[in-house]
C-alpha cells in the first residue's frame, strides 16, 4: 500500500487556493481542491501487516499535538531555482513541525526524502510552461486532527483513501474513514 501522513484543507480554503489555479498557462496540471493537503510524512509503499503500527503511531503523535489554527500565506516553486516542477502555496502553523518532526522520529525509516516544508501543492509541471505569476494569501484554518492515507496511482490521477484520521490534543474530532477520490497528479518533492 502507498501511504502517507497528511492534513487535508477544509473545502472552502481549498476552493480559495483553486481560484489561483485559473491564471496558470501552459502544461500545469492544477489539483482539484478535494485532494489539497499538506503532507506530514510521506511513507511510499508499506506491507499492509505494518497497518496496525502505522494507525498507532498516528494515534500516539496526534494526541500529543494540540489543536492549532494554521495560515495560507503565498505561492512558491520547488525547486526555487531554474525549471519548476510543483507549484505549492506556503502554509505556517505552530503544529505542523511538530507533527511531522514526531512521525520522522518515531518512524525513522522512512525520513529519507527532504526537510520537511510546510506546503499544499496546487500544481505539477506536466510540460512545457512558464512559472506560476506569485499569488499572496491570507487565509486561516483550524487544524484539529490528521489523517493517514492511501494512495492508488491510477491513470487519471491517484485515488485517496483516508484509512484513519487522528484528532489533535484537545479536538473533539473522533478517529474513523472516509474517502477522497479526485483526479490528480503523481509524486511532487515530498510525496503526494
Amino acid at each position: 500500500m502507498r501511504l502517507f501522513y497528511a492534513v487535508f484543507l477544509p473545502r472552502p480554503v481549498a476552493e480559495r487556493l483553486a481560484e489561483a489555479q485559473t491564471g496558470l498557462k501552459g502544461k500545469w496540471k492544477p489539483v482539484p481542491p478535494g485532494q489539497m493537503h499538506l503532507t506530514l510524512l510521506f511513507l511510499g509503499e508499506v506491507p499492509q501487516d505494518r497497518l496496525g503500527e502505522l494507525k498507532g503511531v498516528g494515534r500516539d503523535v496526534a494526541g500529543g499535538v494540540p489543536a492549532f489554527e494554521a495560515r495560507v500565506r503565498g505561492t512558491g516553486h520547488f525547486p526555487a531555482a531554474g525549471s519548476p516542477r510543483v507549484w505549492y502555496a506556503r502554509v505556517e502553523g505552530e503544529g505542523f513541525e511538530a507533527l511531522a518532526q514526531r512521525l520522522r522520529e518515531l518512524l525513522p525509516e522512512f525520513d529519507a526524502g527532504p526537510p520537511f516544508t510546510p506546503h499544499v501543492t496546487l500544481a505539477r509541471k506536466k510540460g512545457p510552461a512558464p512559472r506560476a505569476a506569485p499569488v499572496v494569501f491570507d487565509l486561516t484554518f483550524p487544524v484539529d486532527a490528521m489523517a493517514l492515507v492511501r494512495s492508488q496511482l491510477t491513470p487519471r490521477g491517484p485515488v485517496y483513501r483516508v484509512l484513519e484520521t487522528f484528532p489533535l490534543k484537545g479536538s473533539v474530532k473522533t478517529g474513523g474513514t472516509q474517502r477522497r477520490k479526485d483526479q490528480g497528479a503523481g509524486k511532487h518533492a515530498q510525496g503526494d
